[in-house]
């Protein structure tokens, strides 16, 4: 489990059909094999590493369901650790479950809109949690098939947000309390015809 605080920025070193590499940052001196890594927002599990990089495993479904598939090496993406269950939780809870890819649409005086696939709308409310390459955000707007997001100083400081342009993609997961409420709702409904 995350929670969506990014904690450094790192760049891709390189890719194959199904690894990972990536530069370790200074702060990730307490990982081990095994550990969960949010890359963007994808959880992912260091298999090796050494002082310099990281490297993980990433199956197929993971390459389509997410935009890993389209980085490129010297890309940055965004890492946070799993938090430890004493931590403050900060965000929100992130599974690092990306449930689709969306394409930023604009980035204008602070406010970041994304386009968002279909099926994932009836999960985004106004001032609801999202998680946007894993990082943890609240919803100011919601349109068809749009969300939109403010980004504080800080954020555009310390994740990729801060450089995304139109086109870019993005890795989407909704919040799961809003998910697990939203099956609740509709297989009570379902349950009382």
């Amino acid at each position: 489990m995350f929670t969506g605080i990014i904690e450094a920025t790192a760049p891709v070193l390189s890719k194959t059909d199904s690894q990972l590499l990536v530069a370790r940052p200074e702060l990730f001196a307490d990982i081990t094999i095994g550990a969960s890594i949010a890359v963007s927002g994808v959880c992912l599990s260091v298999i090796s590493f050494d002082e310099d990089s990281m490297t993980f495993d990433v199956v197929e479904e993971t390459w389509k369901k997410s935009k890993l598939g389209s980085l490129q090496e010297g890309d940055l993406i965004n890492l946070e650790r799993a938090c430890l269950a004493d931590s403050r939780l900060d965000g929100h809870v992130v599974q690092g479950h990306c449930e689709g890819v969306g394409e930023c649409i604009s980035f204008a005086d602070n406010v970041l809109t994304v386009s968002v696939p279909e099926e994932l709308n009836k999960f985004f409310v106004q001032k609801g949690s999202i998680a946007l390459d894993g990082v943890s955000l609240t919803i100011a707007d919601t349109q068809k098939n749009l969300v939109s997001v403010a980004l504080v100083p800080h954020t555009l400081e310390h994740t990729t947000l801060g450089s995304i342009a139109s086109g870019n993609p993005i890795n989407i997961e909704p919040d799961i309390v809003g998910r697990y409420l939203y099956a609740f709702t509709h297989e009570e409904t379902a349950l009382q015809n």
